[in-house]
């Protein structure tokens, strides 16, 4: 009995990778145009799906230009979660959104030997060099 549970678990395992691996497009869309805007969109059979759009802002300005991407993703975790992100890039970096993700990062704490060394820096400026 064992024996069967194991080779059950086993070929249910090997199912699932193989099933990953070889997961059918359902759905794919691509367009680019010639003012650098672009969309595209994916579907697979076993649920992963993702969709992003992006377009050049000020285009032809004297500093360059910067690109805004919107878009979103979602898949199964391992754990059977359905896992879905919303993001936004832009020139102030990636912007996930999600169920699974944290609000608002939260800075680790700062540990008391730095605090102390800024301390002692606040309350002992350093003199101006000397000049010959």
């Amino acid at each position: 009995m064992k024996v069967a549970i194991v080779a059950f678990t086993f070929l249910a395992v090997a199912f699932a990778v193989q099933s990953d691996e070889q997961a059918e497009i359902l759905s794919q869309q691509s367009e680019v145009n010639f003012d650098g805007s672009y969309q595209h969109a994916y579907q697979t059979a076993n649920g992963i799906s993702a969709q992003e759009q992006g377009v050049l802002k000020n285009a032809g300005s004297k500093d360059g230009e910067a690109e805004e991407v919107q878009g979103s993703y979602q898949y199964t975790a391992p754990d059977g979660t359905p896992v879905k992100v919303q993001y936004v890039a832009n020139e102030f970096g990636f912007q996930p959104q999600g169920d699974h993700l944290p609000v608002a990062p939260t800075p680790p704490p700062v540990p008391a030997a730095i605090l102390r060394a800024l301390e002692y820096i606040r309350t002992h400026p350093q003199e101006p060099e000397k000049k010959f």
